[in-house]
């Protein structure tokens, strides 16, 4: 059939779309201390941008406390500063290269900020997959000008694109209901 144009391929990169989304709502915990809580955040470091898990050590010393041993003195203001821009609603405390972060109680106001950022987190995994869907179908309209595969396997491969992002956006909107229960659970 057509030969620059591969599912299988298109579906590898909507799984890992997927896969992100659910490592960023593993960041979102739910009011208790994890140190996947601060994966999504980068730290302006060395003239560029680094997880900070690459700038220091992240760890849990107790169930409602994180702390971060910034192996660079000079990153220590920096390694702050992105943790308090972060939306994790963290405040952290500077002892040393030492930043302790006591995580807060998560009342009703702090689970629909949560929610928020969970939502944000799957409308950019929602175009993410779209944007898949997009890249394959101008393959496919490519392909079908260059002469290379016909009007009527345009379409077939076209509607089973289709049905794939379909599928994908079903479990991204599914992974978001399931984390928007556990953040809402007292």
């Amino acid at each position: 059939m057509a030969q620059n144009f591969d599912l299988n391929e298109l579906e590898k990169r909507m799984k890992s779309t997927l896969s992100v989304l659910r490592q960023e709502f593993g960041g979102l915990r739910t009011g208790r201390a994890s140190a996947a809580l601060l994966d999504p955040i980068m730290v302006n470091a060395y003239g560029s941008k680094m997880p900070l898990n690459q700038v220091g050590t992240v760890s849990v010393p107790e169930s409602r406390m994180l702390t971060v041993q910034i192996w660079d003195k000079a990153l220590v203001s920096a390694a702050e500063r992105a943790i308090r821009e972060s939306d994790l609603g963290l405040n952290p405390v500077t002892d040393g290269t030492t930043l302790r972060l006591p995580i807060p109680e998560l009342n009703q106001e702090r689970r629909q900020e949560l929610a928020k950022i969970a939502a944000k987190y799957t409308e950019q995994a929602r175009v993410a997959v779209r944007n898949v869907r997009r890249d394959g179908m101008d393959a496919l309209k490519k392909q079908e000008k260059d002469g290379q595969i016909g009007e009527d396997d345009h379409r077939t491969l076209s509607g089973k694109l289709q049905d794939l992002t379909d599928r994908y956006i079903k479990e991204i909107d599914t992974a978001l209901a399931v984390k928007e229960q556990e953040i809402m659970q007292v």
